[in-house]
């Protein structure tokens, strides 16, 4: 009887470990550096700013003199925090005037 319980233990603990469920970390948006930011100075025009840190995820049609660049990993561990960037470059007559970082 009482192998009869560690077998069904064993088997039940053997079942229970392959019910995992495996998460992936998902990455979207810009990947944000620091090399990269410090190469953005004042007076560069829109095009340096693309080259420098590629196309902006957000280009808002409205506000056509802001660009926003979004990063976020989310990790697929459940309990680890989600990773969030944002950059907001700022133009003015087709040249950069202010670098908002929120990193």
């Amino acid at each position: 009887m009482k192998l009869l319980k560690i077998t069904i233990i064993a088997c039940f603990a053997l079942l229970s470990s392959a019910c995992t469920i495996h998460r992936i970390d998902v990455q979207q948006g810009n990947i944000i550096k620091p090399e990269l930011l410090e190469q953005l100075e004042p007076g560069i025009s829109k095009r340096q700013v693309r080259f420098i840190m590629g196309s902006p995820l957000i280009q808002d049609p409205f506000h056509a003199d802001r660009w926003d660049y979004i990063f976020t990993m989310q990790p697929g561990h459940l309990r680890k925090v989600t990773e969030y960037q944002r950059v907001s470059v700022f133009f003015q007559d087709d040249k950069l005037v202010k670098v908002d970082k929120k990193l």
